[in-house]
């Protein structure tokens, strides 16, 4: 099996693991392995556990993500689009969040607008090669490839979270 093969083999598997835009049972045991590490501070230091509080349930949900980085700023993408749970539950929370890498740092994700997705959509896909065949654009495509897709494809900034005028003077 040459190189053309295994690529494209890995490249189907990756896209059976979230078909239909969700994970399936193999993809969900990753990911809680995945969490598993991340949270302990094991593994790539891009790779982080993200905890949100679910929108329905008020559950706290956890799932890995790759941070994205670009010109001294951190991102988040949601390599599944704009229908993702994540994406929803941090809407929801208004972009409250945890990173968690060995330890947890509350943050707030701003959402960055379409306009200016491109060139972090284009570092994510360089860093998060398993992101590549969620995304309809090479890794190598022209700048104007990621304007394209920019609009389906949530990006969020991660910033550090700071209390608002009612948390700091709640006792």
């Amino acid at each position: 099996m040459g190189h053309e093969d295994s690529a494209g083999l890995l490249h189907r598997f990756d896209r059976w693991l979230y078909r239909r835009g969700r994970p399936n049972g193999p993809a969900r045991m990753m990911n809680r392995q995945t969490v598993l590490l991340a949270s302990a501070g094991l593994g790539p230091r891009r790779v982080v556990t993200l905890e949100v509080t679910g929108r329905r349930t008020g559950r706290r949900r956890s799932l890995p993500l790759v941070v994205a980085d670009l010109d001294g700023e951190h991102y988040l993408v949601a390599m599944l689009g704009r229908d993702t749970n994540w994406v929803r539950n941090v809407r929801a929370a208004d972009g409250r969040a945890v990173l968690r890498h060995g330890r947890r740092t509350a943050v707030r994700l701003e959402e960055v607008e379409s306009a200016d997705r491109a060139p972090v959509l284009r570092r994510y896909l360089a860093l998060a090669p398993g992101a590549r065949p969620h995304l309809p654009v090479d890794r190598h495509a022209p700048p104007a490839e990621f304007k394209r897709i920019a609009e389906q494809i949530p990006v969020f900034r991660i910033r550090p979270d700071r209390p608002g005028p009612r948390e700091e003077s709640a006792p």
